[in-house]
């Protein structure tokens, strides 16, 4: 019998910044609704999902933003979200900005602000936490920016690597889950650890401007969705995999996010898209089986993978040039 599960990804419109954290709930629960009116087993929301991108929005303070921030999960404000995934027996993936007092590197306890995102089962129950590792942007005011993209301000690096649980979900007794959030798609590296735990599904949600804004050349807007797409479908591809690729869509306080939330199988072939900018479910039958085909031929990781010779992806941050060519002395 196959082993398939429906999911959707639960796009968003823009979430401006004087909109208060309840309608946003508000409007995460409607689309709870279509989909158990769907037969959707799970939901998966975009990042950052309870405000506008705050990242956009210098603070000089840093804890001014606190307020951004949520200090546990479930909060009062998010417990009818998660009390109408109990009610309908959905799961569902959650991005948002967390506060946690915790001991840092050198084992000092302090107050620390992560990009996280937790997937939760049909019982309320958080069955995994992620915080992102791939932190874009910039830590100071630019000028030269006509958006600013201060993630490197606001967040810290995620302190838990890219972890995959296997844990009930729907009608299946067990999946392969993992999660990514908006950059980490971009990273090889970060598809590969998840399917080195044999992932089977990866819940990502992101939060994509339709413009590059950093002043470091010219992107054409069509190629910021391109590129979103071509790094999900590829991670999907190279490590046997669905994934459900969530975004906030529309202008968001004067800037235009990119949507195009998608749904993609182990082929790499998008098999759900979204067609507008707002608030939008979007659905598709997974069968995890699919998963096999790639794992156990072209991708057989345990038969053909060779990690003596990547050596140079850990060891090594930044690129350096090769060694240039000379010609050899005539003898």
């Amino acid at each position: 019998m196959s082993r398939i599960v429906t999911v959707a990804a639960a796009q968003l419109g823009p979430i401006q910044k004087a909109e208060p954290r309840s309608i946003a709930v508000a409007r995460m629960i409607r689309l709870l609704e279509q989909a158990h009116r769907r037969g959707v087993e799970l939901v998966v929301f975009p990042e950052l999902a309870l405000t506008t991108f705050f990242p956009r929005h210098y603070h000089q303070d840093i804890a001014e933003a606190d307020s951004w921030f949520e200090p546990a999960m479930p909060s009062n404000e998010t417990a009818p979200l998660f009390e109408a995934a109990r009610r309908y027996g959905i799961g569902f993936h959650l991005g948002f900005a967390e506060i946690a007092h915790e001991a840092d590197e050198t084992g000092v306890v302090r107050k620390r602000r992560f990009n996280t995102a937790i997937l939760v089962g049909p019982r309320g129950d958080v069955l995994l936490k992620y915080r992102k590792v791939h932190l874009p942007g910039h830590a100071e005011y630019d000028p030269k920016r006509t958006v600013q993209h201060l993630e490197k301000r606001y967040f810290e690096v995620g302190n838990l690597g890219f972890p995959v649980i296997r844990a009930p979900m729907g009608s299946l007794d067990g999946i392969n889950m993992g999660m990514m959030i908006c950059n980490d798609r971009r990273w090889p590296e970060a598809w590969r650890v998840l399917g080195l735990q044999s992932v089977e599904l990866v819940a990502l949600g992101y939060n994509t401007p339709s413009h590059n804004t950093e002043a470091g050349g010219f992107e054409a807007p069509h190629l910021r969705v391109f590129h979103s797409h071509l790094s999900i479908q590829a991670g999907c591809y190279q490590n046997a995999c669905f994934a459900v690729a969530t975004a906030k869509a529309g202008t968001e306080d004067g800037c235009e996010l990119a949507g195009h939330s998608i749904i993609v199988n182990p082929q790499g072939e998008i098999i759900a898209m979204a067609a507008t900018w707002d608030d939008e479910l979007i659905t598709a039958d997974c069968n995890l089986d699919l998963c096999t085909l790639g794992r156990t031929t072209v991708f057989a990781f345990d038969r053909h993978r060779r990690p003596e010779a990547y050596g140079r992806i850990v060891e090594q941050v930044g690129s350096v040039p090769p060694e240039t060519w000379k010609k050899p002395d005539a003898r």
